[in-house]
């Protein structure tokens, strides 16, 4: 089997069907207009071309599509059910304290509260404490300085998962 055929290859995305390369972008991230914005572009030549893209998209999405990207990320240490990837992407939070849970707990609230939104950052590899560390030196943005913050850890997000969809496998 050649690296052009196997099932996480650049080759295979750019082949899927509009319907089932919706699918598979909407589970990279919830906002409509940025997985419509990389269908526009397809094919890619390379996978840094879909990243690239990506990027490009990400800094096009409005406050609404932002919105919508949030709302398909759970709060910081309440991974979704069942759901692997915000369960591996939050693994930092797996082994911390129930102090440093609850506390997590009580800033997002507050956090929420300020901004109307989750705490979104990219959490894969980071620790409980720096996590809670993000959202304490946060919470005191403005919410225009807080939009290009989450604009930007989407755009990490976003590419962390992209990367399986697109990533060339050796050949066997």
């Amino acid at each position: 089997m050649t690296s052009s055929t196997t099932p996480g290859s650049l080759a295979r995305f750019n082949a899927l069907e509009e319907q089932a390369a919706y699918a598979a972008l909407h589970e990279v991230c919830a906002s409509s207009a940025w997985v419509r914005g990389l269908l526009a572009r397809r094919p890619y030549a390379t996978p840094d071309a879909l990243f690239a893209a990506s990027e490009a998209v990400m800094a096009e999405l409005t406050t609404a599509d932002l919105a919508e990207a949030m709302a398909g990320h759970p709060p910081i240490g309440r991974p979704k059910p069942g759901d692997p990837t915000s369960s591996r992407e939050q693994r930092g939070m797996a082994g911390a304290s129930a102090d440093l849970k609850a506390e997590m707990l009580e800033l997002n609230l507050a956090y929420q509260e300020k901004f109307g939104h989750v705490f979104l950052i990219c959490a894969t590899g980071r620790t409980g404490e720096q996590m809670r560390d993000a959202v304490k030196d946060r919470i005191g943005n403005s919410p225009e300085q807080e939009r290009e913050i989450v604009r930007s850890e989407l755009g990490k997000i976003n590419r962390i998962r992209l990367s399986p969809l697109v990533q060339q496998e050796d050949e066997a």
